[in-house]
């Protein structure tokens, strides 16, 4: 049996921070993005919002630390030793407070010409999650005037941009959507969730006015946590190198592979399994 080959030394070997909360099981939020970013080839550096027993999903009971008191001392302390990120990735936060201390990282902590990836994680279905409230997503909007790139799905956009989520929609009613997000602020969105014909959804990639869309399969029965799944792949591929565009693709059907291979386990309710198609992720990284 040969030996495995170590892959060669990355010549950018990138720095990347992301804030979001523990949930202890559940496959979401830090447990997905550290061990996808890594896998990317990427130096993970965590930023817990929250600690949660589970998820919020599925799970009653559940218990909830918000670390807010802990972020304002971690910054800096960062500060002081001179620890640098060349991207900052958000989840989902703990509370509303929170929204400011991630922007006071992203000023002090971000390298010069370091990208700010927001996924606005709050909403879904047409609906806020339990934990948030309106003013969570009036200060949700600030972050988003911080992102080079913002990755909502739309529920989250509609909600950005103070409009109902629609149960149908042409492809101007999404670029208006999008022509809101940037006017907060953002400066490239990538809108995950996006179906303009049946049986088939995607994501819609908008950069400097401009739109382009990847459409893929549809699967009818989900699971939790795609979202998070979807994030953590965009930003391990696009900070390996990747085009915004390839990125979404990548990322896309990444996604949809995790979740063709957790259908096969109908007890497997409360995630999606994503680390067995690890590797698969990682090839469409190799030179």
């Amino acid at each position: 049996m040969s030996r495995p080959k170590y892959p060669e030394i990355l010549k950018d070997y990138r720095r990347i921070l992301t804030v979001q909360d523990i949930s202890c099981v559940g496959q979401c939020s830090l447990t997905v993005a550290l061990p996808i970013l890594s896998a990317c080839g990427l130096e993970t550096c965590i930023l817990p919002s929250a600690v949660l027993s589970t998820h919020t999903a599925g799970f009653t009971g559940y218990t909830f630390r918000d670390l807010s008191e802990d972020i304002p001392k971690i910054e800096e302390h960062w500060c002081r030793e001179g620890i640098k990120f060349d991207a900052v990735y958000t989840g989902y936060l703990g509370s509303t407070g929170q929204i400011d201390m991630v922007k006071s990282i992203i000023h002090s902590c971000m390298k010069e010409g370091g990208v700010a990836i927001i996924d606005p994680a709050m909403a879904d279905n047409g609906k806020l999650y339990p934990a948030f409230d309106l003013a969570y997503v009036e200060a949700m909007r600030s972050l988003v005037a911080e992102a080079d790139i913002l990755l909502p799905n739309l529920t989250e956009a509609c909600f950005l941009v103070d409009e109902p989520t629609p149960e149908t929609y042409s492809e101007e009613d999404i670029d208006r959507i999008l022509e809101k997000l940037a006017a907060l602020g953002a400066k490239k969105t990538v809108l995950t969730g996006i179906s303009y014909r049946k049986g088939k959804t995607g994501v819609v990639i908008y950069d400097d006015g401009k739109t382009d869309y990847y459409e893929h399969k549809k699967i009818a029965n989900g699971c939790h946590g795609t979202g998070d799944v979807y994030a953590a792949a965009f930003t391990g591929c696009f900070m390996r190198g990747m085009s915004l565009y390839n990125s979404a693709m990548v990322a896309a059907d990444y996604v949809v592979k995790c979740i063709e291979y957790t259908q096969r386990d109908p007890s497997h309710f409360y995630g999606v399994k994503f680390e067995p198609l690890l590797p698969a992720l990682m090839s469409e990284l190799e030179p």
